[in-house]
């Protein structure tokens, strides 16, 4: 069994930075991708980013291209996200969930086990 916690949400002001971390807890961590999705009011979830096992592929959405950066270091069993040049648009509730494999469409149906989520509020 896996268990994902993020945290580091918050309200914030445009133009800001933010870094969120999913700490996970379980014997086969290692063995799972890591993604980041959000879900904006009165939208549906979005995949953002996905990170390999030993952190070496990185993989992200176009909408945050240049903006996040995705990391994991595994002596913590944590998976960062970095969001830089915060916006209003950001403003969503952001969730961690592992999965076998990066896929290219996010497709949540591919991810075992899902964070509860941590909001993040940006405001300009």
């Amino acid at each position: 069994q896996v268990q994902l916690v993020e945290s580091g949400g918050g309200q914030m002001q445009a133009g800001g930075s933010l870094r969120l971390s999913c700490s996970i807890s379980g014997r086969t961590y290692s063995s799972y991708v890591v993604g980041w999705f959000r879900q904006a009011p009165g939208k549906e979830r979005e995949g953002v980013s996905c990170i390999s096992r030993s952190g070496g592929s990185t993989y992200y959405a176009d909408s945050v291209k240049g903006r996040f950066t995705i990391s994991r270091d595994n002596s913590k069993n944590t998976v960062y996200l970095q969001i830089n040049s915060l916006k209003p648009e950001d403003t969503a509730v952001y969730y961690c969930a592992a999965a076998w494999t990066c896929s290219r469409d996010y497709d949540e149906n591919s991810y075992n086990y899902w964070g509860q989520g941590t909001q993040v509020t940006v405001s300009s």
